[in-house]
């Protein structure tokens, strides 16, 4: 994928999750419209809330990790909020260490090494995102890892041998975007942790 499919990519990203966050911040409304007004049925509503917030969090959570990067920064609370957001109830405990706001395009790379090292932990765990002297580095803990050698192989810009599924993309794009920022990712595995390097 040339360097001007990648932009393209990012730009239709970036649309998607534009069309997409307006209803899904209209239907949220709505639910606190009920809420004011009394009319809450019980178990029913408090499902599609639920549902809501967690749609609207992996909305700005992609919004970052597939949309285009621009040169505008990323407040720290910003950053730690949509995390908070997408991570908050699930099995996964991320850490963001980084206390400035960063550059977006640097979020968009730690937000797609997020979801590399995801695929790793399906039981959970925690992953730590630190910065160092302009690198960054994530570290995935988990007393079970599922790393597939041939997928993360992907990440030092090797070629896969069978077809890269859409739940797997991150690992494609990671190597590609670092690129154009001139950057190199580098896999660290043993048998309780995973760190990606950038």
């Amino acid at each position: 994928m040339g360097h001007s499919n990648v932009n393209l990519a990012a730009l239709i990203g970036s649309r998607i999750c534009h069309d997409l966050i307006s209803p899904v911040g209209a239907i949220n409304n709505g639910l606190e419209l009920l809420a004011m007004a009394g009319n809450i049925p019980g178990p029913e509503i408090e499902l599609i809330s639920e549902s809501v917030g967690n749609a609207s969090a992996r909305i700005r959570f992609f919004r970052v990790a597939y949309g285009a990067a621009g040169d505008q920064m990323v407040g720290r609370s910003e950053t730690v909020s949509i995390l908070g957001d997408l991570y908050g109830k699930s099995r996964l405990d991320v850490a963001w260490g980084p206390l400035d706001a960063q550059p977006r395009s640097l979020v968009r790379l730690t937000f797609l090494a997020l979801q590399c090292l995801e695929t790793a932990m399906p039981y959970g765990g925690r992953i730590e995102v630190a910065q160092d002297n302009g690198r960054f580095m994530l570290t995935g803990q988990a007393d079970k890892l599922n790393v597939d050698p041939e997928l993360w192989a992907l990440l030092g810009n090797r070629e896969m041998s069978g077809n890269l599924q859409p739940a797997q993309v991150q690992f494609a794009l990671l190597p590609l975007i670092a690129a154009d920022e001139k950057r190199k990712v580098t896999v660290q595995s043993g048998d309780n942790q995973v760190t990606i390097r950038f």
